[in-house]
């Protein structure tokens, strides 16, 4: 009996031991792939003398795959695009790789819908199961802005009058099997008004009690402080969020692009 105690406490040491080395490797992984995302980020942010620009990413516990970008043409057309790839951890960092250097490759590219088709096609190409790219892509030139989406939440404009757009384009996220028509939305900027870009971690946010924030708090909270500076809204969104979850982990990545129109 003392024989088989000991054996079973040799075997129980053994099992924990494993466990941890599991973890550990886990833990390792998940901190290269938080470490690759953040790496895909722009090192500074763009210096227009018509734009105010901030952004804001937090990620979560268990990396999934937000991105952002941008990218000015000698025209002085600026392109934003904002991302979540499906997925988690380093898988999820590899299809933010590809999408970045694709993006680089088609972002002077002024036709928007044939670059989600570029992006979609290499994303097939490299067969990572049940992963794909949720993007949008907007193009700023002048007053006008061109733009569209795959399977991202709205793109949120706060006129200089206090009216709230929702520019919301339907479409399957970049990557998957099926073809999708996606569609181009276009509309003209005053002094004054505000655009902003989320992934769905800030909507989708739980709180404590099993509760989602929601979209339309979403759109009540903007309205309430979109006559602040882009750094002074993405700052009272994050207050807002982090009043919301209480103690909750936050179990999907944040992101915040927020544009004004300079007065």
């Amino acid at each position: 009996k003392v024989q088989e105690a000991e054996l079973r406490a040799v075997a129980a040491e053994a099992q924990a031991r494993a466990i941890q080395a599991e973890n550990d490797r886990k833990t390792k992984e998940l901190d290269e792939a938080r470490k690759l995302q953040l790496s895909m980020l722009p090192e500074k942010l763009p210096d227009l003398s018509n734009l105010d620009i901030a952004v804001f990413m937090s990620t979560a516990t268990e990396v999934g795959g937000d991105y952002y970008d941008f990218h000015i043409d000698l025209d002085g057309t600026l392109t934003v695009v904002i991302g979540d790839a499906t997925g988690h951890g380093l898988n999820a960092g590899t299809v933010v790789t590809a999408t970045k250097s694709l993006f680089s490759t088609h972002a002077t590219n002024p036709d928007i819908i044939y670059t989600f088709g570029e992006i979609s096609r290499c994303l097939k190409e490299m067969r990572l199961r049940l992963l794909s790219m949720c993007l949008m892509i907007l193009k700023i030139k002048g007053n006008e802005l061109v733009m569209s989406a795959a399977g991202m939440p709205p793109a949120l404009i706060l006129r200089a009058d206090g009216t709230l757009d929702e520019l919301l384009i339907k479409g399957m996220p970049l990557g998957t099997p099926a073809s999708f028509p996606y569609e181009v939305k276009n509309t003209t900027l005053s002094k004054g008004d505000t655009i902003l870009l989320m992934s769905d971690g800030f909507p989708e946010l739980f709180n404590e009690q099993d509760e989602m924030f929601g979209y339309r708090k979403v759109f009540d909270t903007f309205e309430k402080i979109g006559e602040g500076t882009p750094a002074d809204i993405i700052g009272r969104l994050k207050k807002a969020g982090d009043e919301w979850k209480g103690n909750r982990e936050q179990d999907d990545d944040i992101t915040f692009v927020a544009i004004k129109v300079k007065a």
